[in-house]
């Protein structure tokens, strides 16, 4: 039996594509031979220029996934436009920092809302066109470090990714039969808006590299084989898995 990394024919839907790993993933994915339909709040310019660049086509779906509000809508959209998704990478997220003795509600609710509610919502509302047409497809969540450690200043941010990856085993337990896999991407620290006042912080920067045996902040495009694989054929048998891309930093 050959190996296919090959996503020719195949569309992917990548939420937060705008800018960083979401970005390098639907990047990533187009090369592969996937077109992109990306959700997302901002209009993803940029990134339709490279999968332009890559030949293939990229539909932008505006909505705002702080919430599950647009979630049926964006599916239905997808579906309109593209006639079927195979692929979806639940991407998109956010951070709020603060000491755990000051962190408020508001911070801790926006967070696990965008974070661990709506992916579920969205992975759900996939999973049922997939379901009702037996043609079986692949969710990939986009995990953290902070899914496996604590981290600090964090809280919701460090439950959200502890949860999502709990909830990528339980998916891939009860839709594997159904020809779902469904896995998940645990980025270590890159060079991203959300890693920026983490790189800003010259003391706590210079920790952070201290620990990563590969001795660097990960670019975005170190994200995409990952996404490929997990999208692709050759993750056939592979099913609940949240996969390390961290330049070793969970090794050390």
């Amino acid at each position: 039996m050959s190996v296919s990394f090959d996503l020719t024919g195949r569309v992917a839907m990548v939420t937060g594509a705008n800018t960083g790993l979401g970005q390098a993933i639907a990047v990533g994915l187009a090369q592969a031979g996937a077109d992109i339909v990306a959700v997302g709040r901002s209009a993803p310019t940029e990134t339709a220029a490279m999968i332009e660049a890559a030949g293939r086509v990229l539909h932008a779906i505006p909505a705002d996934l702080s919430s599950i509000a647009p979630v049926a809508d964006v599916v239905a959209q997808a579906v309109a436009s593209v006639g079927a998704i195979d692929i979806l990478v639940n991407n998109a997220g956010i951070i709020r920092r603060n000491d755990s003795l000051d962190f408020t509600e508001e911070d801790w609710d926006a967070v696990i809302d965008t974070n661990l509610k709506t992916a579920f919502f969205l992975s759900q509302a996939v999973a049922r066109t997939w379901a009702t047409t037996g043609r079986g497809g692949k969710i990939i969540n986009i995990c953290s470090m902070l899914s496996f450690q604590g981290g600090i200043r964090v809280p919701s941010y460090t439950a959200s990714k502890s949860g999502l990856a709990g909830l990528t085993r339980l998916l891939a337990c009860e839709w594997a039969s159904k020809g779902i896999n469904v896995n998940a991407i645990a980025p270590g620290y890159f060079s991203t808006n959300n890693t920026e006042a983490l790189r800003a912080d010259e003391t706590r920067s210079r920790d952070i590299l201290a620990r990563i045996p590969a001795g660097r902040w990960g670019d975005p495009s170190d994200i995409s084989g990952a996404a490929v694989f997990l999208a692709s054929d050759a993750a056939a048998y592979v099913h609940g898995t949240v996969l390390a891309v961290d330049g070793g930093w969970l090794a050390r």
